[in-house]
């Protein structure tokens, strides 16, 4: 007859606080990494409603170009002239030829504003600006 030794069995222990922590850490990881995007998408700019609205995508590459609805352009929460928004789109383009590009226009704003910052765009070489938009109810 086989008797096992209790004792023996016993001394395994498998400690769970360190992987504990690691889940923990990428957990927080990955809160943080999402909102920091997050920002850009939060300003109080009202979209117009369309039916086939895409998906918003947030790329680390994406410039993402708020119009309010005075017609001022907000680049990364600041305010940006039509030259300096020309220079900065070129210098992404000329680092990152497959640049993306996201307008966020206000509802209310003219459509003479997003007219402008699609003209900026194309002509610093973005082929496919995106018009964001949010979907009707």
């Amino acid at each position: 007859m086989l008797i096992r030794n209790q004792i023996e069995a016993a001394d395994l222990h498998i400690d769970f606080v360190p992987m504990a922590d690691v889940l923990f850490n990428l957990l927080i990881f990955f809160l943080l990494a999402t909102t920091f995007m997050q920002s850009e998408r939060e300003m109080k700019i009202a979209l117009p409603q369309t039916a086939s609205s895409g998906p918003i995508s947030a790329t680390l590459r994406e410039i993402i170009i708020n119009i309010d609805a005075d017609g001022r352009a907000i680049v990364a929460g600041k305010s940006i002239e039509p030259d300096a928004l020309a220079a900065l789109i070129k210098t992404a383009v000329e680092s990152n030829p497959d640049q993306k590009v996201s307008i966020r226009g206000d509802r209310a704003t003219a459509y003479e504003n997003v007219a402008r910052v699609l003209d900026i765009c194309k002509g610093a070489g973005i082929q496919e600006p995106y018009l964001e938009s949010v979907p009707t109810n």
